[in-house]
């Protein structure tokens, strides 16, 4: 069809693309004339394009049409008028004139919300459901007859912005050109509006944008987002005009610490905390507002009200001086209309608009990709000097550090200072979980009290759901370039290698990690790892696939590696920030975004990283920690319809439970990690001396809490007691004791329950006729410590060689020389298949015996010896899926294949 074009805007210019690749023919584009010698993007294209275009600042004049803009408008010989959004009166003379008359966009369900603030009213009046609509034009005002409705559920904290970007813009698009469609198929219905249920609201201006403050909080939120960003809900506030944006509202029972701020006219004070500013309603139900605008233009977020203005101007360095001066030509290509731009130079007011503000916040992307602005800091920053001064901050990650209020627990231990933050994590923002509830953190040391931490309930879990699944969809996460966030993540692993000692403390004493072993492997491990999954960020890819049976054989099939969405995984206590590392950098590295339970016994490390993970600039939501029981967090994790993939590490027991929860709630994909009984066999052509120390090694690395640990010594009976001497005299040296002591060996239980289960362990063994040869009790004094224990003479029927003690308890059993395959036998007559070891010098036994070893990990002469870039996971009920290495990417990411036929 030949069609005219009528309106503007990034709207009406992308409608106008997909109609020309649609086939039709623009016969004429008239839109509105250049603003401050800037063109409407409609504007720009048609003249590309060397379409007819026709700036017109009006069509009538006094109510009568303009006979020369009529005389040009039908010279161009439509079919139809398309009006995609359109700021202009049009005479009818133009609306009537072509063959299939004209159609309008309204942003709205009509006849619901008539009028030019249609979207506004939407919000204002709390509809549930929002949409637009397509109609034949007539000469009444959004009264014709229906041609096409598309409908979207209105979100309970969506602005004008959200809807629009979401819903409004992209389907509108779509749905207009569909609407054209079905002209040109002469299948266009004409619906007559309904009377029923027929609104009409008047144009939102600044001057009746005031806000009442006599109503609910939900009226008063409704009111504020509904004229976000334009033209905003505005109040007196200490004798000026402010204007309120970002509104969410706060659960009912929410409380709210900081400073009081005076609202004429509002049922009580505000009050301005480190979230926002919280206004309350005449029902006493409160809301939260993100920024302030005064009057001046300037827009400050709603959290600094008492102390906006009062940092100092940061010195450049060259390098950033050289930023500068390129922002500065970007600055000048935006607004053509200002002869240079100086310091002061404010950006809105030398003409920049909306659409200015995403391209500008692109550039800065282009040109300092670790710099990721939001179009808030734009309207914040309004000034040359100031937008220079903010995107430097950034990208030396102060203004991240700034941002982030951390209410922490100091303590003065290990000659040093450290800093631990106690609440959840959730959206970007340490918060306290509802009702204030919290718990204790035990030093397993001394048994006391390390502080009070945040108990995640569920409505906590779905807000930290909400916040990841949003930062993976609409976030910045999701749509960064894999490289950047490559040099995010590695950039937090900076920031861990320089909070190291702290680290390592911290989980020395919530843990009962031995310092000097925390600082290498909890720590060290962790910081390896993220390095290296940061390596793979930019490494991700699909292949290309030759097919064969489909014909005609001009087919091209490829696959995408693609990230799953939000992705929860529960973590264990033994090295609580060196499997919250390996699950979670690969899930990073992968695209994916997180909501992790901590142990709730050891939360503290996980809370310092989410506190680093931010300082690192890792976007709000990518990062959710919470604190809690595994009943409650757990479980509502594993049952969330919009969690896509668990990753669980702990008990074979509850991995069950959570591998039925997962599959019985929305089929998650699942990896789990789960328990142990890992076989170490010592021939008697071993290297006595590297096998005793491994064999110690194997058992009592990390006090035995160890997933991998060998649960039972399989020895060469002609070697077994000179192998069992040499282990007592060994474990007689031990030193246990204080684990922040630089020359303990062995520190405290976890906690007192596992030692209980240790105590309760060991005396079964003797029951059922095990040697007890050194250990199998408490230690009498403050903390949980147990003594290391050796046991002999274990049968293979006995509790003790099938189950696992998770703790330093050493199961020795003989087996005869020269029946290799017995031995293998016994060794994997096991429901278990995590690890497994061999000592001999006999290469060809070793290769024999660790092929015929059922276990995911298979260790020749030495043990423990995990490494960053190797696979680890077990076989049978030890679970499936692997941490570390390239394969645990394939537990966080899915495959798309695409075949296309040319």
């Amino acid at each position: 069809m030949k069609i005219a074009v009528i309106g503007q805007s990034l709207f009406g210019q992308e409608v106008y693309k997909e109609l020309r690749k649609d086939g039709h023919t623009i016969v004429g584009v008239f839109t509105i004339p250049d603003k401050d010698g800037k063109a409407d993007p409609l504007a720009e294209q048609a003249e590309k394009d060397g379409v007819p275009l026709f700036k017109l600042p009006r069509w009538r004049v006094k109510g009568q049409a303009i006979p020369e803009v009529v005389a040009q408008y039908k010279a161009t010989g439509a079919e139809l008028n398309v009006l995609p959004f359109c700021s202009q009166f049009i005479p009818m003379e133009v609306i009537d004139h072509p063959k299939h008359g004209s159609i309008i966009y309204h942003p709205s369900l009509l006849p619901r919300h008539r009028g030019a603030s249609a979207i506004n009213w939407t919000l204002i009046h709390g509809d549930k459901k929002g949409g637009f609509t397509v109609f034949w034009a007539d000469d009444g005002l959004d009264t014709g007859p229906i041609l096409l409705q598309r409908e979207c559920d209105v979100e309970p904290n969506d602005t004008v912005n959200t809807i629009y970007k979401r819903f409004l813009f992209p389907e509108g698009i779509k749905g207009t050109v569909d609407a054209v469609r079905l002209i040109a198929q002469g299948e266009a219905p004409r619906i007559i509006q309904p009377q029923n249920g027929a609104t009409y609201e008047c144009i939102q201006k600044k001057e009746n944008a005031k806000i009442d403050w006599n109503q609910t909080a939900e009226a008063l939120h409704n009111w504020i987002r509904g004229n976000d960003k334009v033209p905003g809900a505005w109040a007196e506030v200490d004798g000026q005009k402010v204007t309120f944006y970002g509104s969410t509202l706060m659960s009912k029972g929410s409380t709210a610490n900081g400073q009081s701020l005076e609202i004429p006219g509002a049922s009580r004070p505000g009050i301005v905390t480190k979230a926002g500013l919280v206004l309350f309603g005449n029902d006493n139900n409160s809301l939260l507002v993100k920024n302030l605008q005064f009057e001046d233009g300037k827009m400050i977020a709603a959290a600094q009200y008492f102390s906006s203005g009062s940092s100092a101007a940061v010195e450049l360095t060259e390098e950033e001086k050289a930023f500068a001066e390129t922002m500065r030509a970007v600055w000048q290509s935006i607004l053509t209309n200002v002869d240079h731009i100086e310091d002061s130079t404010d950006f809105f007011k030398s003409g920049a608009a909306s659409m200015d503000v995403v391209r500008l916040v692109e550039e800065v992307k282009l040109r300092a990709s670790t710099c990721q602005l939001q179009n808030e800091d734009i309207y914040m920053n309004t000034t040359f000097q100031d937008f220079i001064q903010m995107c430097v901050r950034k990208l030396r990650g102060e203004d991240d550090e700034n941002e982030l209020v951390v209410d922490y627990v100091e303590k003065n231990i290990n000659n040093m200072t450290i800093k631990m933050p106690h609440q959840l994590f959730i959206n970007g923002e340490f918060v306290s979980a509802e009702g204030e509830k919290t718990y204790k953190t035990i030093n397993p040391n001394d048994s006391t009290d390390i502080c009070d931490v945040s108990l995640a309930q569920m409505s906590d879990v779905d807000k930290a759901v909400a916040a990841a699944k949003e930062a993976f969809e609409e976030g910045e996460w999701g749509k960064m370039n894999p490289r950047d966030r490559g040099r995010l993540i590695y950039k937090l692993a900076d920031l861990m290698e320089q909070h190291q000692e702290e680290l390592a403390t911290i989980e020395a004493i919530d843990s009962g990690a031995v310092y000097t072993l925390a600082l290498k492997t909890h720590v060290g491990m962790s910081i390896q790892t993220l390095r290296y999954f940061a390596g793979w960020c930019d490494k991700i890819q699909g292949s290309t696939i030759p097919i064969n049976q489909a014909r005609p054989n001009r087919n091209l099939t490829f696959t995408k590696k693609e990230p799953i969405g939000v992705c929860a995984i529960v973590i264990p206590w033994n090295y609580p920030l060196m499997m919250l590392a390996w699950k979670t950098a690969a899930c990073l590295a992968a695209g994916n975004t997180v909501v992790l339970k901590p142990a709730q016994v050891t939360p503290l490390t996980a809370l310092k990283f989410a506190e680093l993970a931010a300082r690192a600039g890792l976007p709000k939501g990518v990062i959710n920690i919470l604190p809690g029981s595994g009943a409650l967090v757990g479980q509502r994790l594993s049952d969330h319809p919009d969690v896509r993939k668990l990753g669980f590490t702990g008990s074979t027991e509850i991995g069950k439970h959570i591998m039925k929860s997962c599959a019985v709630s929305n089929v998650k994909k699942v990896s789990l990690e789960l328990g142990g009984k890992s076989p170490l066999i010592i021939f008697s052509d071993c290297d006595m001396d590297k096998a005793v120390r491994m064999g110690m090694s194997s058992v009592f690395f990390n006090k035995g809490e160890n997933c991998i640990a060998a649960g039972r010594l399989f020895v060469e009976d002609t070697i077994h007691d000179q192998f069992v001497k040499k282990v007592i005299d060994e474990v007689k040296k031990m030193k246990i004791g204080d684990p922040l002591d630089r020359s303990t060996d062995h520190g405290p239980q976890n906690h007192k329950a596992h030692l209980d289960k240790l105590v309760e362990y060991c005396q079964t063994g003797v029951k059922e006729g095990a040697t007890l040869l050194y250990g199998g009790k408490q230690i009498q004094r403050p903390g949980f410590f147990f003594e290391p224990t050796v046991f002999t003479d274990v049968q293979d029927h006995m509790y003790i060689a099938k189950e696992e003690s998770f703790g330093p308890v050493m199961i020795i059993s003989k087996f005869k020389g020269g029946d290799v395959d017995d031995v293998l036998r016994r060794a994997n007559a096991t429901e278990y298949g995590l690890a497994s070891g061999v000592f001999t010098r006999d290469i060809s036994k070793a290769l024999y015996v660790s092929e015929r070893l059922n276990a995911g990990t298979v260790f020749v002469n030495t043990y423990n010896k995990t490494d960053v870039a190797s696979p680890f996971g077990g076989f049978k009920q030890s679970g499936f899926g692997k941490d570390l290495g390239q394969e645990a990417l394939n537990e966080y990411l899915k495959t798309k294949a695409v075949t296309i036929e040319y």
